[in-house]
């Protein structure tokens, strides 16, 4: 019973070491066409992940437009996330994170293009003391067009992305696992949970 259960974590980890292969195209609030592609095993495997369909521009415009707007504002509502960002040993951790992950995977023809903001310019300020210094890495990326800008003036988040990347999901869950077993994420958690400047 032992050897069988070994077997299997064996296996199971043996395949978390394969590598994954994405390529994808989307946007947000969704406005185009978009689609992704999954490959796995070495292309053995793949599974094309398609988008919803695009609605209709006459009835659904103006509530697609109303949806998009309740989103933005609830995105910008919820702002307990900066009394963490107020940590320079969370910011430090998230940074480094972000990085490693980054580096981890294996990309090409990379295009991004990120606007964001929390309605309020002193929240959006603070948020950009983390997303500034990673959108200034990212941004000097060989190979790759990047951009992340905020927004003051009002509450949003847009995104355009489209590219192809290959990484290792072992590898990953094993920096995810890290980040989340981090002391400086734990104060900042509870940070956030207190919602205290």
């Amino acid at each position: 019973m032992l050897t069988g259960v070994f077997a299997f974590l064996l296996l199971f980890i043996a395949l978390l070491a394969i590598p994954v292969a994405l390529t994808f195209q989307l946007s947000w609030p969704k406005d185009r066409q978009q689609d992704a592609l999954l490959k796995w095993a070495f292309g053995l495997v793949k599974v094309r992940i398609p988008a919803s369909e695009p609605k209709a521009l006459s009835s659904g415009g103006d509530h697609s437009k109303r949806k998009t707007r309740r989103s933005r504002h609830s995105f910008g509502k919820k702002t307990n996330v900066l009394a963490a960002i107020q940590l320079k040993p969370f910011r430090q951790r998230i940074v480094r994170f972000i990085s490693d992950m980054w580096h981890a995977v294996h990309k090409k023809d990379i295009s991004l293009h990120v606007r964001l903001g929390l309605g309020d310019p002193a929240d959006t300020g603070q948020l950009w003391a983390i997303v500034g210094p990673i959108a200034g890495l990212l941004a000097t990326v060989q190979g790759a067009a990047i951009a992340i800008e905020p927004e003051f003036s009002d509450s949003t988040f847009e995104l355009n992305a489209a590219g192809s990347i290959r990484l290792i999901p072992l590898q990953l869950i094993y920096m995810t696992i890290a980040l989340l077993l981090s002391p400086p994420v734990w104060r900042g958690v509870v940070k956030m949970r207190k919602g205290t400047g």
